[in-house]
């Protein structure tokens, strides 16, 4: 198995008439895991589809 790295996701949830701007820590072993976990967490809460949801940033969090 391989080292869990925690994940800086920023964005914006673009519903109808407002924009919904996030910012979500989220600790996986691939990045790609990362913006699925993003996506169904996102999507469940707000109850927004995939291309509703904007990712502006994605990055590694330091281990300090």
């Amino acid at each position: 198995m391989g080292e869990v790295k925690a994940f800086i996701i920023s964005g914006e949830i673009k519903k109808k008439l407002t924009k919904i701007p996030f910012i979500k820590e989220i600790k996986d072993i691939k990045k790609e895991n990362a913006i699925e976990k993003l996506y169904t967490d996102l999507g469940s809460r707000h109850k927004a589809k995939r291309f509703e949801i904007k990712i502006i940033s994605l990055e590694e969090k330091e281990n300090n």
